[in-house]
């Protein structure tokens, strides 16, 4: 049930839906449904949304939100991404209040990893 006021669904770019569901099956266990041949909708955990086909993809040095993840073991993480074909834009570093790195699915958006461990 949606939450007032809440987020309650994303939307987001790929250039490769097939790669994009395949990746976010593998790391986060994502279930699909297909919706055509351009829109496929995501079931997470918490929230639902969905990708888009599109040659235009999001990435923060286009100026695009980055949609955040949390993990409790960040370098285990970093390694099944880089297994489910994701690429590092940006290793691990250090922030206020943890760590983080950024990752490029491979559908071609841009997203991050963060851990206060």
């Amino acid at each position: 049930m949606a939450k007032n006021m809440s987020i309650n669904y994303l939307e987001m770019p790929s250039r490769d839906l097939q790669k994009t569901k395949a990746f976010f099956g593998n790391v986060f266990n994502w279930s699909f449904t297909d919706y055509g041949e351009e829109y496929v909708a995501f079931t997470a955990s918490e929230i639902e949304g969905g990708f888009y086909l599109n040659d235009q993809v999001s990435l923060r040095s286009n100026g695009a939100s980055l949609i955040v993840f949390y993990t409790t073991d960040l370098e285990q993480t970093q390694s099944i991404v880089e297994r489910a074909n994701g690429k590092i834009n940006e290793p691990i570093f250090n922030f206020p209040g943890g760590r983080r790195f950024h990752f490029i699915e491979p559908g071609g958006s841009e997203f991050a990893m963060w851990s206060d461990k």
